[in-house]
């Protein structure tokens, strides 16, 4: 497969990233096309959907070797079978991540432009494919959910002093405090002493979590 385009993110890591898609609605990506899929007609039509799906490859994911078993980040180091997981270490690397559409957008110079938001993906990662969601066909309200049913509601009180999250444009600072809340912490580390940091928008927010407390206690820029 051929990479079509690349999104561009606040995340240069992977620390930090939501789990899933559309956990924190106001994260924004914006994704860029190659030269050679940059024609506006292959984009006709796709602003009447409000949400799609994009494939993608987990760029830094990539191994020699798969493990039948993976531990998913929110049972305490349990495994589980890879294909019961959403696991990045998987015999294909990619990723599947539904996403709000904001807009398509025409660009002098890159083309056809699409703006998402609810992305849960790195900056710079590639694209392999964009379909649009279709509500009555992708979405089961009967379905099951497994395992993950013991881990979604999980979710932390952020407390960001005022003078520490000013430091953030203002359309950012949702979406850094929505980040924070949904713990990017390992959940085989409980250390209340242990300072934490996600870079996030050009800055290092550093952080300690004691309980469902998640206190900043620094915000550092990042250099370029």
């Amino acid at each position: 497969m051929k990479a079509i385009a690349h999104i561009h993110t606040d995340f240069p890591t992977k620390f930090g990233i939501p789990r899933q898609s559309g956990l924190v609605e106001d994260l924004q990506g914006l994704i860029i096309f190659e030269p050679k899929y940059r024609n506006p007609a292959a984009f006709r039509g796709l602003e009447q959907f409000s949400h799609v799906w994009l494939l993608w490859q987990f760029s830094l994911a990539q191994r020699e070797h798969w493990s039948a078993t993976v531990k998913p980040p929110r049972l305490g180091g349990k495994r589980m079978g890879v294909f019961a997981t959403r696991s990045p270490f998987r015999p294909n690397n990619i990723g599947l991540s539904c996403v709000k559409l904001e807009s398509v957008d025409m660009d002098e110079n890159l083309g056809p432009v699409v703006r998402v938001s609810g992305a849960d993906l790195m900056d710079n990662t590639p694209i392999y494919d964009i379909k649009p969601y279709i509500p009555l066909a992708d979405c089961h309200p009967e379905a099951s959910e497994g395992y993950t049913g013991e881990t979604k509601e999980h979710r932390l009180t952020v407390e960001f002093p005022d003078h520490l999250l000013k430091r953030y444009p203002q359309k950012k600072q949702k979406a850094i405090i929505g980040v924070l809340a949904q713990d990017p912490r390992p959940a085989y580390v409980q250390d209340p002493q242990r300072v934490y940091g996600v870079v996030f928008g050009g800055f290092d927010v550093r952080f300690t979590v004691t309980g469902q407390i998640l206190k900043v206690c620094d915000v550092v820029p990042v250099k370029p």
